[in-house]
């Protein structure tokens, strides 16, 4: 059920930088920490309804808010990161949980999700030369929305699997003071 909340969550924290664009909170959202919630913790047979989910928020971002024409070869790239996004957090994080490994899968969403979108818009972009500068530029470009992705990803990977650990040690330690009185 959480990682359904959470999903829920990353799908609509995609509508609100949009809302406010001058606040430089592009992709500043909940999607890469849901998507590695959810792969940790629903079974893979499940992996469907985030990219379900996040296919229908790319349509209607771009169609309504955005008011561009939707064309759904252009998300494709988009749409494989969103299943190995799942599949990073089932990976790296379905059979043991850890600081680290939650850590490795904060660092690695953002920047694979970084490295893959930006290479994947670079080519036939008017704002880019075709050329190893021109892909440069469109890295560095994407800077302020690959640390908004990790700050983000950071701060909801860091909740979602904080938390219960953290709830957890609070009600062992009350079990330890109780046994103790």
């Amino acid at each position: 059920m959480a990682a359904y909340l959470l999903l829920l969550i990353g799908v609509l924290s995609r509508f609100i930088p949009p809302l406010a664009p001058h606040a430089g909170l592009m992709n500043f959202t909940a999607v890469t920490g849901a998507l590695l919630y959810f792969g940790a913790r629903r079974p893979w047979r499940e992996m469907l309804v985030p990219l379900g989910a996040l296919v229908v928020s790319d349509y209607l971002l771009t169609t309504f808010v955005y008011h561009y024409p939707f064309h759904w070869q252009g998300y494709i790239p988009t749409w494989i990161w969103y299943i190995a996004g799942a599949a990073l957090g089932w990976i790296l994080l379905k059979s043991k949980t850890t600081f680290w490994r939650v850590g490795a899968g904060v660092l690695l969403g953002p920047t694979a999700f970084w490295l893959i979108s930006n290479y994947a818009s670079w080519p036939g972009n008017p704002r880019y030369p075709q050329t190893l500068a021109g892909l440069w530029e469109c890295y560095v470009a994407g800077i302020p929305f690959y640390r908004n992705d990790l700050a983000s990803t950071a701060i909801v990977a860091g909740l979602a699997f904080g938390v219960p650990v953290l709830l957890k040690r609070m009600n062992a330690g009350r079990a330890v003071v109780q046994v103790a009185k």
